[in-house]
């Protein structure tokens, strides 16, 4: 297991590659559809997001004595960010992105690009993921976005995820598919054929 603190430079990125184990204690910010489309847009966030790590998860986060506790941290689904993810990355220096079941070819030549890699959380484990949150230190647009669209400023300590986009133009998700296409048409050809010499 790697452990990566804060601050997340790009020599640390770069020295991570595809099927790592990592565990990242430091700041994370959370960010979904609306906060992506926002940015996406030209809006400057409302902290700086260089050399940083947006998750793409929208957390339950409850008050108990005056204070914010996360509840439920599980990733959201990465691929809906796809059309916002490479040009965030580029404009505000994000060093990793946080999430689940993959990103496109927009994003992993963004990663190869500019530095950053993209960090598989287990789906269906909120609750576990939440015990790596030590503190809610700050929530930006609550107003505006809502409580899971909010950019939440949660600091973790060994978060626990694994690397399937890395800097370096690697992707396990684009193996996976091209892997699971070439059975696929193995399949069908030797289905082709069975039927082919039954007739």
């Amino acid at each position: 297991m790697i452990q990566i603190q804060a601050p997340f430079t790009e020599e640390k990125v770069r020295g991570l590659k595809v099927g790592d184990m990592v565990e990242i204690s430091g700041v994370v910010f959370t960010g979904r559809d609306a906060v992506h489309k926002w940015l996406h847009e030209g809006n400057d966030p409302p902290v700086s997001f260089k050399d940083s790590i947006i998750y793409h998860c929208g957390p339950v986060v409850l008050k108990k004595k005056g204070k914010w506790v996360v509840t439920a941290a599980g990733p959201t689904t990465s691929t809906r960010e796809e059309p916002y993810q490479a040009g965030i990355i580029e404009r505000l220096g994000v060093r990793a992105v946080i999430g689940k079941g993959g990103m496109g070819e927009k994003t992993r030549l963004a990663c190869q690009k500019f530095g950053c890699v993209y960090l598989h959380a287990v789906g269906g484990a909120a609750q576990v993921l939440a015990e790596a949150i030590e503190e809610v230190e700050n929530v930006y647009g609550l107003e505006q976005f809502g409580s899971p669209e909010a950019i939440w400023q949660l600091r973790v300590k060994n978060f626990p995820v694994v690397v399937t986009i890395d800097s370096h133009g690697n992707s396990l998700h684009k193996d996976i598919e091209a892997h699971s296409g070439k059975v696929l048409g193995e399949l069908f050809t030797a289905i082709s054929e069975k039927k082919a010499a039954s007739k």
